[in-house]
């Protein structure tokens, strides 16, 4: 059985999707590893790496039993009927391709559905790509600004720490408050689930005292009446303004980014300021905020990148890699391919026909 490696052609993606560290755990179950040439080169992985870990450099995979992908698959993939293709496949935006895959016989595995549960934390690949992210939005966000991060005493003055504020504490805003607090900034953060609060707290940062609101059996906040929701606006307007460095973090998976700042907030931010928008891709937490541009608001730098776990490529790779393995541990037993559409973890994340396809379309 072959297991490919791809090169991933998008400019901005620098993973890869196996390291040669996780090639010989590969070899392991039975399998043969090819990796096309240059697949690691931009996360500092050569291919005499790969070599040396024993795996074989093509230039062009040809038709793999499984291929291994970080983003999204080309539209012809190089994987055989009845193979296995897994990645960050990003089901929304390409149900077209995957429908046709499927239907054709070819198992597909998005990453970003597998269960966030305990049985499948080691595969969890939205949560260790979230945790690049978020180190890697401080990083910009410092690097952006015109001032220094933490309090410095020198003979020239006093310098005061940045103000940094991060709304959405999930696990790229619990990694952006520890990043942000390591830099020794003053740390807020805001999040509607109150649980939160400890979390917030417990790094060290200081949680913003709006009004939070308890989820309902799906995971997702009730609705606030009117008044609680002008209270929220009106606490979370004041602490953006004040803040030097604004990362904001609220995504869903196939859903539009909630709108958590309104352009009347930006324009009462310092100039000077910084915003790290980390939902530009999927709409933007703040109005105003471009995917992969910079944009300017009378002196407050908007930023939205959408790929901010390639800017760390080596360990995003190395943790990514390892969610990889751990999903072929559950797909090939005794070197055969084995999908199971019931098991816990693999069966969500499996992408399927919709009934509606099978038979005639109405487009």
């Amino acid at each position: 059985m072959q297991v490919g490696i791809r090169s991933e052609h998008d400019e901005r993606e620098a993973r890869v999707a196996l390291t040669p560290a996780t090639v010989a755990s590969v070899i392991d179950l039975g399998c043969g590893v090819v990796v096309e040439h240059g697949a690691g080169e931009g996360a500092g992985f050569p291919d005499s790496a790969y070599e040396d870990a024993g795996a074989t450099l093509v230039t062009h995979l040809d038709r793999m039993d499984v291929l291994l992908s970080v983003g999204a698959l080309p539209q012809e993939p190089p994987v055989k009927p009845g193979g296995i293709a897994i990645g960050l496949v990003d089901p929304s935006a390409n149900d077209a391709l995957l429908t046709r895959l499927t239907a054709e016989g070819t198992s597909v595995v998005a990453m970003e559905a597998i269960p966030r549960s305990t049985l499948a934390q080691s595969m969890d690949a939205l949560s260790s790509q979230a945790t690049a992210a978020g180190y890697a939005a401080v990083l910009l966000g410092t690097t952006s600004l015109h001032k220094f991060m933490p309090m410095l005493v020198t003979a020239a003055g006093t310098m005061p720490p940045a103000k940094v504020l991060v709304l959405g504490v999930g696990v790229a805003g619990l990694q952006a408050i520890a990043t942000a607090r390591r830099l020794g900034a003053v740390v807020s953060a805001y999040d509607i689930r109150p649980e939160t609060r400890e979390q917030v707290e417990s790094l060290g940062a200081k949680f913003v005292d709006a009004p939070t609101q308890e989820m309902d059996e799906g995971g997702y906040a009730r609705a606030v009446d009117e008044d609680t929701a002008e209270r929220q606006r009106e606490i979370l307007a004041d602490a953006v303004a004040d803040s030097d460095l604004l990362v904001t973090t609220a995504q869903v998976p196939g859903r539009a980014a909630p709108r958590l700042v309104e352009a009347a907030t930006v324009a009462r931010m310092r100039p000077g300021s910084v915003i790290v928008d980390m939902a530009a891709g999927s709409g933007g937490n703040v109005e105003g905020s471009v995917a992969d541009t910079e944009v300017d608001v009378n002196g407050v730098r908007i930023l939205g990148p959408t790929n901010l776990a390639s800017k760390v490529a080596a360990d995003a790779s190395r943790m990514y890699a390892r969610n990889l393995l751990e999903v072929l541990k559950r797909v090939i037993v005794d070197g055969e391919l084995s999908v199971d559409p019931d098991d816990p973890v693999i069966g969500p994340a499996l992408v399927a026909p919709r009934p509606d396809d099978e038979g005639d379309s109405d487009e």
